[in-house]
């Protein structure tokens, strides 16, 4: 076990001040959020319903998918040309003595073929992964006090082109977007008069403090319930989906009544991203076909990101304007003689969709009382119209791709598009967006807190779901660094530190391409034990600060503590493939970096009977008080903050 020493430890503080809302109507909201340039109630209609408008001089229609939108490429042009100073100043924080790394991302700065383009994708596992996920975007972003001093890898973020989530990474990323590009700390303080990020009271109960507009529990659901109904009456389907994206909002955007309004397509608008300032958000989630109850590894993927809603799979191989997708497209196309309609793309209907599998979430907590039972009826009456086999789904209808590539689109013939949580398919990490030849990457930073042991931390089993798929026809040649089996993960500690594949390069000679090179960062105990329940539905403001703080010490290794060389091998990871398209040579440090990280093909496959890993670093007071009072370590012992010279809780 190591000691996180107290200089290292008084580094990291939380003097970003939060900034105070006020106001008890959506008029003085709105009003902020136009000088916050944030997210926005983009739906037409005012409320959760879609509306009915006239379409725009240039119809909308489904594009195919062989290349990138020409929103996305304009965007990439100013947005990669904005990462190249942060990228520097984050290369000249890394400790590379022996190489300017600064200076050769400055002499290329004006050729994008060599600046490293960089990902960062975040998994999905409930609050867990929200949290944990958290604390690697605190580590990475430059706005964190502390992030860019010794051992920390703060302006990562800022260099990233891409940030990815998926269900409860998804809620992550919705959640930073919807509020004006937060950072984690803002997000965590909260604002005067919010339910932010306060986990302590389940979304079954609803804020416990007295917000905008709610009052009490059977209110709060009183308001969820006539948002639903808004979009009923006005002739669209709902699901389990819609009350459960609307119950988490509460808690993830910084809106009256969790913004029933935002869209996730207002994002494109913002002044932050359509300046480029931001990395680009993009959730997942997986198609169920017709007839079936199981997603397996070749099920189409879908993506969401500010401008478009499709897929890169030869399945679908096409790509709708989110913002139009309540449309009635057919073969990719809206009639002469339709409408067009906004508002379907609901921030919280995006965000509830990628993270469906939390629809039993509630259904199983249909008898809590806090529940009023009107809901709890209409609940039941949808059980009874789908049946409890399409209880995880997400009802798109109309169908963005209906009769679009009908001889390769299973859902083509269908009205409705059945969507699941993007980690159906165990590809729990999103890096499907992210490893598209079309968006060039040189590196993915992987956050992963899956539950794949018993004891609720990751054993790879995510990353070796991607590398099966890659070996698939619906891949369509996209390729993916090998990966090993479970046992090998644990008997060699790969879900214990990070790990690099797809180091060599010369492994892809048949390949199209060369794929990212893969930056495993699994959820480890460093100072807490982070391993809590996927289904535990609250967390003490303790316990939340707790699991973000271990997740900042899982990205930074304890500030160094661990290996004092680990900023500049992430420095290393970033410039990795393009020192190789231009020959240059490898570093000394970058090379014993690779040789520590890079997994070199070795393989364990001892069987494991079980998995307790112990403290890397040492556990909050509390946290080890806790495991003093149950004599062990289990996946429901919570950890707080122990030492005030942690005022940001990481």
């Amino acid at each position: 076990m190591h000691f996180l020493p107290l200089p290292l430890l008084s580094l990291i503080s939380a003097v970003l001040g939060s900034p105070t809302g006020g106001g008890n109507g959506y008029s003085a909201v709105e009003v902020r959020d136009v000088l916050m340039g944030r997210a926005a109630p983009d739906n037409p209609s005012g409320s959760y319903a879609p509306a009915t408008v006239d379409c725009p001089q240039q119809r909308p229609t489904v594009r195919g998918a062989s290349t990138l939108s020409q929103s996305e490429q304009d965007w990439l042009r100013t947005r990669r040309s904005k990462t190249v100073d942060p990228m520097v100043q984050f290369l000249k924080n890394a400790g590379l003595t022996d190489f300017d790394a600064a200076g050769y991302v400055t002499s290329h700065s004006s050729n994008f073929s060599v600046v490293p383009n960089i990902g960062i994708a975040v998994s999905g596992g409930g609050y867990r992964a929200l949290m944990n996920g958290a604390g690697f975007v605190a580590a990475a972003d430059s706005r964190v006090p502390g992030s860019t001093d010794k051992g920390g890898i703060g302006g990562l973020l800022q260099s990233s082109t891409y940030l990815a989530g998926l269900s409860g990474g998804g809620w992550l990323v919705s959640s930073i977007f919807a509020n004006n590009f937060s950072s984690v700390v803002q997000l965590r303080d909260g604002y005067a008069d919010s339910s932010l990020w306060q986990f302590s009271s389940t979304i079954f109960e609803g804020p416990k403090r007295k917000g905008i507009s709610i009052f009490n529990t059977v209110e709060y659901w009183d308001d969820v319930m006539s948002q639903v109904n808004d979009k009923r009456d006005a002739g669209y389907d709902v699901s389990i989906t819609d009350y459960w994206g609307r119950a988490l909002a509460y808690q993830l955007v910084n809106a009256p009544d969790g913004g029933p309004a935002y869209t996730f397509s207002s994002i494109a608008d913002t002044p932050n991203f359509s300046s480029a300032d931001t990395p680009m958000p993009i959730l997942v989630s997986d198609e169920r076909r017709p007839g079936t109850t199981v997603v397996s590894i070749n099920s189409t993927v879908y993506e969401f990101n500010p401008w478009e809603f499709g897929s890169h799979d030869p399945t679908v191989f096409g790509f709708a304007p989110i913002r139009y997708v309540g449309s009635n497209f057919s073969g990719g196309s809206i009639p002469d003689n339709g409408h067009c309609v906004r508002g379907f793309d609901a921030t919280s209907f995006v965000f509830g969709t990628s993270s469906s599998l939390f629809n039993a979430f509630i259904l199983q907590n249909l008898s809590s009382p806090s529940i009023p039972s009107v809901v709890t009826d209409a609940l039941k009456d949808l059980l009874t119209d789908i049946g409890n086999d399409n209880d995880d789904i997400a009802a798109w209808n109309p169908n963005p791709f209906f009769h679009y590539n009908n001889d390769t689109n299973p859902s083509a013939a269908e009205i409705e598009l059945t969507l699941v949580d993007g980690g159906m398919d165990l590809q729990n990490i999103p890096l499907h967006p992210l490893i598209q030849p079309t968006r060039n990457l040189d590196v993915i930073f992987a956050v992963d807190s899956s539950a794949d042991t018993t004891t609720n931390f990751p054993n790879g089993t995510a990353l070796r779901a991607t590398y099966d798929r890659s070996r698939t026809e619906i891949a369509n040649g996209t390729a993916f660094p090998a990966v090993p089996d479970a046992e090998t993960f644990i008997n060699l500690g790969l879900n214990q530190r990070p790990t690099f594949f797809g180091c060599n390069t010369a492994d892809f000679a048949n390949a199209s391409h060369i794929p990212p090179l893969i930056v495993y960062v699994p959820n480890a105990p460093y100072t807490t034990h982070s391993n809590v329940s996927t289904f535990d539905p609250s967390y003490s403001d303790e316990q939340r600060n707790s699991i973000i703080k271990n997740g900042f010490n899982v990205a930074t290794m304890g500030n160094g503590t661990v290996d004092s060389e680990w900023t500049a091998c992430v420095a290393c990871a970033v410039l990795s493939r393009s020192l190789e398209r231009t020959g240059t040579q490898v570093s000394a440090t970058c090379q014993r970096c690779f040789n520590r990280y890079c997994w070199n093909g070795t393989t364990d496959s001892t069987p494991v009977s079980s998995y307790e890993p112990t403290p890397i670093l040492q556990l909050d007071a509390l946290d080890s008080a806790a495991i003093a009072r149950s004599g062990a370590a289990t996946g429901l012992v919570y950890g707080v903050v122990g030492l005030a010279a942690l005022a940001l809780a990481f």
